[in-house]
Formats: structure tokens, C-alpha cells, sequence
């Protein structure tokens, strides 16, 4: 049987769809995955106490459901990407400032922009001990 897309259902569409399967089971069937699969999509999106009582299911097994559905969304994207591009967040806003430092081994101005000041502290020391 082809699986369906679930996303996008609400509550009262699959709250018909287990009323209909009700209405036309035969005995004690076993509710359908499928029917599951789509309550479990709910209980994540609306919480599994909330979608338990609407769709009268069982809680622990609803909940099971949701968690499997959380783990099969995690593993859709598979490896860790080769590359990610970092950007650099815009400077737009943040303080510009010039530091002077005078010392035994001569003077050292920095003019900084969107730069925090431990970095800035980083670097002064870099070029401290590289001038002496």
C-alpha cells in the first residue's frame, strides 16, 4: 500500500477518518499504520494528551508513535554536510573604537569595529609578545 503525505491534516479530518474505520471494522481489528502514522504527525504537532483524547487511542502507544515519527524525521537528512558556510554577522550598530597601548617595547594603536573586546585583548597580547 502506498504511503501517504500526512502533513497538513487537521485534527477533525483525522478524527473522521478513525470514526469512518470505526464505523466499518470488522471485530477487534487493529487500527491501520497508516491511521497511526497520522495520529502519531498529530500528537507532535498538538501534544499526545490532547490528540489521545479527541481520537480516543490509548496514550502510551500514541506516544510511542510520536517519538518513532520524531526519530524517522531526524535520519531524512542522513550525514553531517561536507561543507557549511559560517557567515559573519553584519557590524551594522556596534561600537567603533581606537585602543592605544604604549609599553617598554614601543606604542600600539588598534582601531576596532564590531570587534568584542576580549578579541580585542587577544590580539593585543598576540602583538605584545611578538614585538618583544
Amino acid at each position: 500500500m502506498p504511503r501517504r503525505k500526512t502533513s497538513g491534516l487537521t485534527m477533525e479530518e483525522v478524527q473522521s477518518r478513525f470514526d469512518q474505520w470505526r464505523q466499518t471494522r470488522r471485530g477487534k481489528a487493529r487500527i491501520p499504520d497508516e491511521l497511526w502514522a497520522v495520529a502519531g504527525e498529530l500528537a507532535r504537532e498538538h501534544g499526545v494528551n490532547r490528540v489521545s483524547r479527541v481520537l480516543r487511542l490509548e496514550f502510551n502507544h500514541l506516544k510511542r508513535m510520536a517519538e518513532a515519527g520524531r526519530q524517522t524525521t531526524s535520519r531524512k537528512f542522513g550525514k553531517a554536510p561536507a561543507f557549511l558556510e559560517l557567515i559573519n554577522p553584519v557590524a551594522n550598530g556596534l561600537r567603533e573604537y581606537t585602543i592605544e597601548l604604549d609599553g617598554p617595547g614601543g606604542a600600539l594603536r588598534i582601531h576596532c569595529k564590531g570587534v568584542t573586546a576580549t578579541e580585542v585583548a587577544d590580539l593585543s597580547r598576540a602583538l605584545w609578545s611578538a614585538a618583544g
